[in-house]
């Protein structure tokens, strides 16, 4: 309705009518009858808020009304007419406050705005207020923008406010962060100040780290409602031990801070250190000319004309301060002690307090409501004049012949003089406050342990960033979990002259205080009245404290300095409160749904005397006492007519309650679901304390009891709790939900957004009580409940709603079994609910689904309640010993064959077999007796690891039940078809409830065959002992789970069949070395068997291929830093756990690495060995030793040629050549490292060095292993993985399958895995069409499905490039980084190609062979006949593994290739460069003529930025700039295609920058070129341009090397021969 403009006047009134209907009416109490007043608006009315002689309506889309006396205004405003507060308009307002005699609104955005009265600062700094105007009288007359600023944040941000509280000089706001915010004038304010008023908004420190809920606003007090500490929180300050559910956390950092906050000399009394008054002190406020208000702007004290007051002894506040010079802090400290102490004494017991009582006043000073006696903008006098009454009798003490008044009040004499002794510390640098003894113990001591945060400024900022919020709640924040928190503290601060902190004084605070008599009473709400104060609770009682002069208290009782319950009639629980001047007024539930007002307080005897005080502002502060009051809250029989009241409202003399009527029963709903709760939370409360804790205190339990009932009774307690926790937390969150009850969602209630945890709590109390009945506890209960209760047997049996015994005791079964009666209640209000809206809406749907789930819940946890009954009644029966040892807690009777209605297949004739069956297991019973609960022998068997079938009736008539069970089988047979049907459906309903089925009943034989269940093996065999929790499969493991065993080993992985099969995780403890071996990879049919990585207790570590248990195929073995023996790491072939084949072994102890074959551990066969000084040897081993011929050639090129019979021995025939060419040829014998004995002939070869050197590189490879022949066990076990016994053997439809099985596993059981390697598995799970021939249409789809193939080591293409990167690096990195390794390297690499191209060939057939043309494809062919120019251009695709294979390859292999090549190009590199560096020094002209290029290719001009220069003959680097740095990019390049590419844009470059120097078509020449490319090489100035080269001429494609572009590489290869040639000339 409040989005729109216009709406029908009938609509308005029918909604008016419906929703946010106001009623207000002045205190006069339930005697007068007072009449209230609707208020009639267009809107409905959300919030109300009354101040002293006005209030604000908040309706709904956000408007705010203000009526009543607005003298800012100078406005006497009717109720009946409320004005529309114009400039907020176009602002939605969600919160209206009124202090005493200003007003302030929040809007949606967390914004205040703030107007009227404005003397003490309590509007703020709003932009009406300039700076010449803050110490005159400010009134703001227009709601003006307040802002809120945390300056402790870097930037300053601007705080978001939820919630407001106003009293009459001070305002306080509540942020998004439940950090509060005060300004105006007083100790009210709790902020760490001396200076009045605070105009703008600062933050209450002492509350700082503090989560705050909710406050409210005294005429001079202030409260707040804060959540508790944690319980378990350590105190840095106060290490005492706390009272029980009081927190004694302290958030503390600073150091200055702890020293501040020393307990010793805390005391929390505030007296305010102020020197100056505020000018705005002696100024009037403004006087109204509509009302009754005087023109003093604050409360006066009454003088006799003919008297005078000393303005030292003015009992008003800042006059008082002058009084006590030592308070402005800025007078010599030497005058303290002596006359200035005793002059501030006389001074202020010396005034004659007759003065300042009006007529007929009788009570103190501060007491009354209307017009305070004190202005608390400056430091509260109350600590000085709170005590002192009218009747007290002063007397006189003479010392030292100085005549000092005493008094009897708190504040005596000694308390002044430590005050005093406390400023004079203050004054050299150490604040304090204190206006007690320090030394004393007592009530100061105690008080400080109360507190759980620290004084003054012992708590630090809360340094958060500015964010923004999400919207407060009327009601207080959730405790994280979306439920209301009840671990609440009430905290208090400000004037304290009635006790209206309740912290068991009259004495003021300046800080906040924790009121230590309301920890644990679960407060939910506080409201603050002028000089009283309210708390509620969650069990709807209210503690009341503060004046009672007029009986707003709601009892007699003594003393009112501390919170006392508020005296109620039975049956009334109250949850919503509110204060005014000096009433109260409480909102409960009755004896029907509709709620009753409760008011105590002031009462007028007649109307006239009523409307004499009404309009007028009286210097009287309060009503006269002889007055009456009410005693105890009283009923006002009007309430009754006003509807279904959500909320209530005090100010002044006034009253306000916001009511809804009965829309379709939807508000009578809510209404009866939220009195339901509360009357339950109600009965649980007292049953809890009048049953179950002094049960649970009585010592006499545990024997009573016997152990295992006194444990169950112990968690009977523990549930109950939780649940009556669960039931105040949602109570108190539906009387939240109706005092919002117009803004808040139906789907929002806790019984539809928290269902899950109210099924936990409900479920976990009915097994908790159901346990306790079926061990028989109920029976030992009751007599103990009847030694231990006594006289409270008669309260007791008022509680239970059950039939009582003939002898009137209590049924406490039925007792404790009632609150699941509640859940019927909920379905019931909840279908109410649901009927008022259509059923298509969400809110239907929601509500409708709750109904049914709490419906179910309900019969599901009767009907466990039956069973329970039914097991208790099934033991009681069969008593004894033997049957005992089968009693359980969670056990549940089922079904038994006592009546011989099941036996054994092919039992005995004389046996007896009794058969059990409980919802936990059947347990089956020789030698039984049932009558008489006797047997020899029982089993029991689990039902978690049962499975039931029927046997097929046959000719034998049997009627056949067969149980599978882990380690046996055995077969039941029935006596009767239906006894059959019976015990069938019965093992299946009870197999669903225990393996998480519906329990409903599952039809004969459909129970899950495959579940997930626990399992401890007894019988012999592997498995013996050994626990197993995981998957079953028709009584055998299967799928994945957890073995462990009695001895520590530990299998975790997939099971089949019963044995441990796929991938798995295996722990076998080694006791000699305190270390367990760790197995994590593939098993089979029980044994270790696939891929895996084996972690020994000595420190190696295996990753590699296993078969049978045993390392088998490819693997790596790191023998690791623990081996004192050697340190090494092999990598290569195993056959039966044993070293056979080729493998590269690298000893990491004497620095060298072994590459060739092995046999049985030992090195056997060909072989190569490099060390790490550069010598490489090639040869041949037997046994572990060089034996027989072999080649060995040192770093500087001395070849040794001949036969070894030991390591680095040389025995034999040999040829020894030298790096020079000579050669040496003989008999050899003796080490290499220690020197040869030579017997031959020594021979200097004539001009025969190229040649020689050129022959002695010819030697090298001869005795290596042939490449073909390397690393064969990798690509088996590539083969293996696709599902083929050999190279090529296998089905290929069977490979693929397989790959698309490891994919999908990867995905579901593999370890977390990124994004883009999911989507690389996900593209990975589609089988390409691998049988088609490949075209040229589809070969990029192959190339592209290998590309993704090898990104991810779980395909097994991409594990075989990974493995194949891994023996290269482990091969050739380190000191495999040997030169004379590169044609052996190159070799490997072709070698992988070649292996590599029949896997892939294998999985896609229609790939020609290697170096063969594709076949085009019928729709390129016909594209081909349009354009003529395509066969020319693109020519045939020729396939081969290098163009397809290199680029997957390649790029992981060419760190350590190209190492080799750089190692092997060392010398030409180094002439090459050297070259590079000389001719780059000359100029571009220069170089080029010098080059021979002719001056028609000389660039004239370049481009700078886009400009053009000309060239000069001093120019450098200025030509052909694109072609060179294009030509640059061949270093970032991997494979010799992407380099041929980068030669080729290089000489297209080159043209393009040729061409518009020539006219006309041009083609090159190679004598024009070749000069040209060469500049271009050299100015590229390209690093290890020779191994670049080299690289290229080794790996390129064949197929290219004699076209264009094996033209262009000629090219380059030229240009670099040249270049080093240069050099020599």
């Amino acid at each position: 309705m409040d989005n729109r403009e216009e709406s029908p006047v009938e609509e308005q009134a029918q909604t008016q009518q419906e929703r946010g209907l106001l009623y207000i009416w002045q205190s006069a109490g339930p005697t007068l009858q007072p009449c209230p007043e609707r208020v009639f608006l267009s809107r409905p009315v959300l919030q109300t808020a009354l101040g002293e002689h006005h209030g604000l309506l908040l309706t709904q889309g956000g408007l705010v009304y203000s009526f009543g006396e607005l003298f800012w205004r100078d406005l006497s405003v009717p109720v009946s007419a409320p004005v529309l507060e114009v400039s907020l308009l176009g602002k939605t307002m969600v919160r209206v406050a009124a202090g005493g005699f200003h007003c302030g609104a929040l809007s949606d955005q967390g914004n205040i705005y703030m107007w009227g009265e404005n003397t003490a600062g309590q509007c703020g700094l709003t932009k009406s207020c300039a700076a010449s105007e803050i110490t005159s009288n400010i009134t703001v007359s227009e709601p003006c923008h307040v802002p809120v600023v945390d300056s402790d944040v870097i930037p300053p941000a601007v705080v978001k406010v939820v919630d407001l509280a106003f009293g009459r000089e001070h305002s306080l706001a509540l942020s998004s962060q439940n950090e509060l915010w005060a300004w105006g004038s007083g100790c009210q304010l709790g902020l760490v100040t001396s200076t009045f008023p605070v105009w703008k908004p600062q933050k209450v420190e002492h509350l700082a780290g503090r989560h705050v809920l909710q406050v409210a606003c005294g005429a001079y007090h202030s409260l707040a409602l804060v959540r508790s500490l944690p319980p378990k929180s350590y105190n840095t300050l106060n290490p005492e031990k706390g009272e029980q559910g009081q927190s004694t956390q302290s958030f503390v950092t600073e150091r200055d801070e702890l020293l501040a906050a020393d307990t010793s000399h805390y005391c929390p009394l505030g007296v305010e250190l102020s020197g100056e008054t505020p000018p705005r002190r002696s100024s009037p406020r403004p006087k109204p000319q509509h009302g009754g208000r005087t023109a003093s702007s604050s409360p006066c004290i009454q003088l006799k004309p003919h008297e005078h007051i000393d303005p030292v002894t003015e009992v008003d506040g800042s006059h008082l301060s002058r009084s006590l010079p030592v308070w402005s802090g800025n007078k010599d400290s030497s005058l303290l002690e002596g006359m200035e102490l005793q002059k501030c004494v006389q001074k202020n017991s010396s005034y004659s307090w007759d003065h300042i009582t009006g007529p007929g006043d009788t009570d103190s000073l501060s007491s009354y409501t209307s017009d305070d006696s004190c202005v608390s903008s400056t430091p509260s006098t109350d600590l000085l004049t709170s005590s002192f009454k009218e009747d007290i009798q002063i007397k006189s003490q003479t010392s030292s012949g100085v005549a000092i008044p005493y008094s009897s009040s708190p504040v005596c004499l000694e308390e002044v003089r430590l005050f005093l002794a406390g400023e004079k510390k203050g004054l050299q640098g150490q604040k304090s406050s204190s206006l007690t003894n320090i030394n004393q113990k007592g009530s100061a001591a105690s008080r400080r342990r109360s507190l759980p945060g620290t004084p003054t400024r012992g708590s630090p900022r809360r340094h958060r960033p500015s964010s923004v919020c999400r919207s407060r709640a009327a009601a207080p924040e959730d405790a994280g979990d979306g439920l209301p928190s009840l671990e609440t503290e009430v905290w208090s601060w400000g004037r304290g002259s009635e006790g209206q902190l309740g912290h068991g004084d009259q004495l003021a605070r300046l800080q906040p205080l924790c009121v230590k008599s309301l920890i644990g009473e679960e407060v939910i709400k506080v409201a603050a009245g002028s000089h009283h104060s309210l708390a509620l609770t969650a069990h709807c009682q209210v503690y009341s404290w503060g004046s009672n002069m007029c009986g707003q208290l709601g009892h007699v009782n003594s003393p009112v300095t501390v919170p006392q319950l508020t005296k109620l009639s039975d049956g009334l629980r109250v949850w919503d409160i509110s204060a005014g001047q000096s009433h109260s007024l409480l909102l409960a539930d009755g004896d029907c749904v509709q709620p009753v007002l409760l008011y105590c307080g002031q009462q007028l005897v007649s109307v006239q005397q009523e409307a004499s005080h009404k309009g007028q502002r009286s210097c009287q502060r309060s009503p006269n006492k002889a007055e009456s009051y009410t005693v105890r809250p009283t009923l006002l029989p009007f309430c009754m007519e006003m509807g279904y009241i959500s909320s209530v409202c005090c100010g002044g003399p006034s009253c306000a309650a916001l009511a809804d009527q009965n829309v379709m029963g939807f508000i009578s709903a809510i209404h009866e679901l939220a009195s339901r709760e509360r009357q339950f939370f109600c009965w649980l409360s007292n049953t809890r304390k009048l049953l179950l804790t002094p049960l649970r205190n009585r010592e006499s339990v545990i024997p009573t009891l016997s152990e295992p009932c006194t444990h169950l009774f112990f968690s009977l307690c523990e549930s109950f709790i939780r649940l009556s926790v669960l039931i105040a937390r949602h109570s108190t969150s539906l009387s939240y939900f109706l005092h919002d009850v117009q803004k808040q969602d139906v789907t929002s209630l806790l019984l539809l957004t928290h269902t899950e945890h109210f099924v936990e709590i409900y479920k976990e109390y009915c097994s908790s009580v159901g346990d306790f009945q079926v061990m028989g506890g109920f029976h030992s209960l009751h007599k103990l409940s009847r030694e231990c209760l006594g006289s409270q047997q008669t309260t007791l049996a008022q509680l239970c709603v059950s039939d009582q015994s003939v002898s009137g005791d209590v049924d406490l079964v039925s007792l404790l079994y009632w609150p699941l009666q509640q859940l019927h209640h909920y379905s019931r209000v909840l279908l109410k609910l649901a009927a008022c809206y259509d059923v298509l809406t969400a809110e239907y749907q929601s509500l409708q689904q709750g109904c049914n789930q709490y419906e179910s819940l309900s019969l599901s946890l009767i009907r466990r309640k039956k069973e329970a009954e039914a097991t208790l009644l099934f033991w009681k029966t069969h008593p004894g010993k033997t049957t005992e040892v089968l009693r359980l807690p969670k056990r549940r009777v089922v079904c038994e064959s006592s009546n011989r209605s099941l036996t054994l297949q092919n039992a005995g004739r004389f046996s007896n077999h009794w058969f059990m069956l409980f919802n936990d297991a059947l347990v089956h019973t020789q030698g039984a007796i049932p009558s008489q609960s006797l047997f020899s022998t029982h089993h029991v068997y689990p039902l978690t690891c049962l499975w039931v079938k029927p046997v097929t009736e046959d000719s034998s008539g049997l009627y056949a039940i067969k149980v599978t069970c882990p380690e046996e089988s055995f077969t039941l047979v029935a006596s009767t078809p239906q006894e059959k049907n019976k015990w069938l459906r019965s093992l299946n309903q009870a197999m669903d409830q225990v393996v998480g089925g519906g329990g409903q009943g599952s039809s004969p034989g459909l129970t899950a065959m495959s579940r997930t269940a626990s399992y401890l093996f007894t019988g012999e065999g592997r498995f013996k002992d050994a626990q197993y929790t995981g998957a079953w499969l028709a009584g055998r493991v299967h799928g994945r789970g957890t073995m462990k065993w009695p001895d520590g080993r530990v299998y975790s992985g997939n099971f089949k069949n019963g044995q441990e099969d796929g991938f798995g995780h295996y722990i076998i403890p080694n006791k000699v070395l305190n270390k367990p071996d760790i197995y994590q990879g593939h098993w089979k049919d029980g044994k270790i068997h696939g891929f895996g990585k084996y972690k020994y207790a000595s420190g190696e570590v295996y990753e590699g291929c296993f078969c049978d248990g045993q390392r088998h195929g490819y693997g790596m073995l790191n023998s690791g830093k623990m081996n004192k023996k050697s340190s090494g790491v092999f990598i290569g072939q195993w056959v039966h756990d044993k070293k056979t084949g080729y493998g590269v072994y690298d000893d990491i102890t004497r620095g060298e690495k072994y590459m060739g074959l092995w046999l049985d551990e030992q090195r056997h066969g060909s072989a190569v060995v490099v060390t790490q000084y550069g010598v490489y040897f090639e040869g041949t081993f037997r046994e572990n030793k060089m034996s027989g011929p072999g080649l060995l050639v040192s770093d500087d090129d001395t070849a040794l040629h001949g036969e070894f019979s030991d390591d680095w021995t040389v025995n034999g025939k040999g040829v020894l050549t030298l790096a020079n060419g000579d050669n040496l040829e003989g008999l050899f014998s003796g080490e290499w490292t220690t020197g040869l004995k030579v017997v031959g002939t020594y021979t200097k070869p004539a001009n025969e060095e190229p040649e020689t050197r050129e022959r002695s590189r010819m030697l090298l490879g001869q005795y290596v292993v042939p490449a073909e022949q390397r690393w064969v066990c990798v690509f088996d076990e590539c083969w293996r993985r696709l599902g083929c016994d050999a190279a090529g053997r296998g089905e290929r439809s069977t490979a693929w399958e397989n790959i698309a099985v490891t994919i999908t596993t990867a995905r579901r059981q593999g370890p977390k895995l990124s994004r883009s390697q999911s989507k690389v598995l996900e593209s990975l799970e589609f089988i390409p069409q691998y049988g088609e021939q490949v075209t040229t249409a589809n070969y990029d789809n192959i190339r592209r499905y290998l590309l993704k193939a090898c990104e991810t080591p779980h395909h097994p293409l991409g594990w075989l490039v990974e493995t194949l990167v891994t023996v290269f690096r482990m091969t050739y990195i380190g000191v495999g980084s040997n030169r004379r390794l590169l044609r052996q390297a190159v070799h490997e690499v072709q070698a992988f190609l070649t292996h590599f191209y029949v896997i892939v060939r294998f999985l896609f057939p229609g790939l020609p062979a290697d170096g063969c043309a594709i076949p085009e494809s019928p729709a390129s062919q016909s594209e081909s006949r349009h354009t003529s120019s395509f066969e020319e251009q693109c020519g045939v695709l020729v396939v081969s593994c290098s163009s397809l294979l290199l680029p997957l390859l390649l790029p992981q292999l060419y760190p350590p290739l190209f190492t080799l090549y750089c190692l092997q190009e060392e010398q030409e590199e180094a002439r090459y460069w050297e070259c590079i560096l000389r001719l780059n020094k000359q100029p571009d002209q220069s170089l080029l003529s010098f080059l021979g290029v002719q001056e028609k290719f000389w660039p004239v001009w370049m481009s700078i930025l886009g400009e053009k220069k000309q060239i000069v003959s001093s120019s450098k680097d200025a030509c052909f700039v694109s072609a060179l740095e294009t030509l640059q990019q061949i270093s970032t390049t991997f494979t010799p295609s992407d380099k041929l590419l980068v030669i080729q844009k290089t000489f297209e470059e080159l043209t393009q920058e040729i061409k518009p120097m020539l006219k006309g078509n041009f083609l090159w020449c190679m004598d024009d070129l070749l000069p040209l490319f060469l500049y271009v090489v050299l100015r590229a100035r390209v690093k290890n341009l020779g191994a670049e080269v080299s690289l290229i001429d080794d790996l390129m494609d064949s197929n290219v090397q004699h076209g264009e572009l094996g033209l262009m590489f000629t090219t380059l290869k030229a240009c670099y021969i040249q270049i080093q040639q240069e050099s020599t000339t």
